[in-house]
């Protein structure tokens, strides 16, 4: 159980708002903690979003834009933009789609494919550094299920 400092806890709408608002807080204070990195130094956070969903994605053949605005949570106008700014530094290719000529389709080059494999080991030295030093395994654990059941409570159901 964690103390809170409430003497009566809330309940309904308060207790709502009250998550939401320390998951804001926490996320902020991370990405703050994050933001200090040496690792931005070479690729913005937001092109590292980018190289790492196509780089988690596996896909050879890349993958559409509409799909990866999903994954790096921008809109599709914002992401076309940072796409253009990252193909000007030859980060990634786009081409149009082989089976639905309307779409585009994002891939990585070798130089993004690098980057992506520089900047990948030193985020996630930072986030562990920044996340093993406020909680537990077994916190962590528990923040991981909480989030994937707040993102996607379909697919990993309560």
């Amino acid at each position: 159980m964690i103390e809170t400092g409430h003497s009566v806890a809330p309940t309904g709408r308060a207790l709502a708002n009250e998550a939401w608002e320390a998951l804001y807080r926490a996320q902020a204070t991370i990405a703050r903690d994050l933001a200090d990195s040496a690792v931005w130094e070479e690729v913005h956070a937001s092109e590292y979003g980018v190289l790492h969903a196509l780089s988690a994605a596996n896909a050879p053949r890349g993958k559409r834009i509409t799909a990866l605005a999903d994954d790096v949570l921008l809109t599709q106008p914002g992401l076309s933009r940072l796409i253009a700014r990252m193909e000007a530094r030859g980060l990634i290719a786009r081409s149009r789609d082989d089976g639905d000529g309307r779409a585009v389709v994002v891939t990585l080059t070798e130089a993004g494919r690098a980057l992506s494999k520089r900047a990948g080991s030193a985020h996630a030295r930072e986030v562990s550094r920044a996340m093993r030093g406020r909680l537990s395994p077994r916190q962590l654990t528990q923040l991981r299920d909480l989030c994937l059941l707040v993102t996607d409570p379909h697919e990993h159901p309560g």
